[in-house]
């Protein structure tokens, strides 16, 4: 069982208890019994991806931009769960995640599907993994923490998780209280396996 965290809030300008979450989260995976790699993106080079289809069409499932970026769809789909780990900016990912994000779309098929009566990319692989969204926020807003959610949620729709949850911390008392949440969803990580 392996558990991949993408973080982006152990940057200088996180709360200091948010610094710490992305080591609580590990701990309580390992826990867990399940391996884990974090992916510390604030200190990788990603390129922002170009939209030249190249992964679906040149290069099936791997992303042309030869950086750092190639790393993150390759352990999000060696993963059984994958944890995203940032500040809310606007409602939304740091800028840094969703470029991460962004470079992982060589893990859908070029194709389509409906899911829901909407229209989706088809699956390229069998299996994928759970997804895990934890924004922070310094002070609670709860239209933030609302869209927040919604995006993880349109997000792993896209992404064909098998689950996901989202969940928005704000300030040090709620970020210290990680290992709370993270505990039980590493459960049910071993249980779905």
């Amino acid at each position: 069982m392996k558990a991949l965290i993408l973080d982006t809030v152990s940057a200088q300008d996180s709360p200091s208890s948010a610094r710490l979450m992305g080591r609580i989260i590990e701990d309580e995976y390992r826990k867990a019994g399940m391996e884990v790699k974090t992916l510390r993106l604030e200190d990788m080079h990603i390129a922002p991806c170009r939209g030249c289809f190249q992964c679906w069409v040149r290069t099936p499932g791997i992303c042309a931009i030869a950086d750092e970026g190639q790393a993150v769809p390759e352990a999000w789909m060696q993963s059984d769960v994958v944890v995203l780990l940032t500040p809310v900016t606007f409602g939304g990912y740091s800028s840094v995640l969703k470029k991460a994000m962004d470079r992982v779309i060589p893990i859908l098929s070029p194709f389509f599907m409906k899911i829901k009566g909407e229209v989706h990319h088809k699956r390229r692989y069998d299996k994928y993994p759970a997804m895990v969204g934890i924004g922070v926020l310094t002070a609670r807003d709860d239209e933030a923490a609302a869209l927040f959610r919604r995006i993880v949620e349109r997000n792993a729709t896209n992404a064909h998780t098998p689950w996901h949850r989202a969940f928005v911390l704000a300030g040090e008392r709620e970020c210290r209280g990680v290992g709370d949440i993270i505990g039980p969803l590493a459960a049910r990580v071993k249980e779905a396996a």
